[in-house]
């Protein structure tokens, strides 16, 4: 049975703008950490209106699947990398008012009441997207977050990792970089840890990253081995091979210029909603 309406009081709107921070999180001898956080800038904007003045919205949420407490469970996803950021559970009004204002709002078990992430700490959800699982009882919400997601400070709420076989423990903290996450994040992750990395057996990322000239030469000639796949007809298998190559060799460059995969992802989800001719159009011209 779904849960009875809540009652939404009419509330302002909060609304966040990202900005870039005007800190770096390094000088610029650093160049191989990544460009300082965006920054929120917060202003007040629209009232939430009643479930009942919004058009389609108490169908919606009727046809969820609520538990005995009135919630379902809500998964926060990053947009751009994929991360699995943190769960937690809404009601009604906190759905509505979501959906309402483009921002993650839950329902706090503990304080028994709604809970607007970042109104507080000013590390805002700022959902994009609203997925409904096949069962309709828990929910994903799309976002692009403003600061870390979880209250311990970390990037995500999963970085504790437990062993699979025969022997099971336990690893990661709060302050761990190898939190659960993509290929191409866990790809980034390891070019990161053999830039940093002293002694041990050599290292063909760290060779990549002191040697400019070789570095450079390798994505050319990996660039010009992936368009041969095409030219030459060399198949299927082989394009994987030379695109994998092209990518590493690449994100390898990106590291050394501090650029993360992050901020790459996103420069491409903002060219979805235009031509690659008025993508290019757009350019600032140096």
């Amino acid at each position: 049975l779904a849960a009875a309406p809540a009652v939404l009081v009419p509330r302002r709107m909060i609304t966040v703008n990202r900005v870039r921070s005007s800190q770096a999180r390094s000088s610029p001898a650093s160049a191989h950490q990544h460009a300082a956080p965006t920054a929120p800038t917060v202003h007040v904007g629209q009232e939430v209106l009643p479930e009942g003045q919004v058009t389609g919205m108490p169908a919606f949420l009727d046809s969820l699947k609520w538990d005995s407490n009135g919630l379902v469970a809500v998964i926060v996803q990053h947009v751009d990398t994929g991360e699995l950021l943190m769960q937690a559970f809404a009601d009604r009004a906190a759905i509505s008012e979501t959906m309402q204002t483009g921002l993650g709002t839950f329902y706090s078990r503990s304080r028994k009441g709604r809970w607007c992430k970042g109104e507080t700490s000013g590390h805002f959800l700022k959902v994009l997207r609203l997925f409904t699982d096949c069962d309709r009882d828990s929910i994903i919400y799309l976002t692009d977050p403003v600061g870390p997601a979880c209250h311990t400070g970390a990037r995500t709420c999963w970085f504790s990792e437990a062993t699979l076989g025969d022997t099971v423990h336990e690893t990661g903290s709060a302050a761990h970089t190898n939190h659960a996450s993509s290929t191409l994040l866990a790809l980034e992750s390891i070019i990161e840890q053999r830039r940093t990395a002293t002694g041990g057996k050599p290292s063909w990322t760290a060779k990549l990253i002191n040697d400019p000239q070789l570095l450079c030469s390798k994505v050319r000639e990996e660039a010009g081995e992936l368009c041969e796949t095409w030219e030459a007809k060399e198949g299927h298998e082989r394009t994987v091979s030379e695109m994998a190559d092209l990518l590493y060799h690449s994100m390898v460059l990106l590291n050394v210029q501090g650029v993360g995969m992050e901020e790459v992802l996103r420069e491409l989800r903002q060219r979805f909603t235009m031509t690659g001719i008025e993508e290019k159009a757009s350019r600032v011209k140096h």
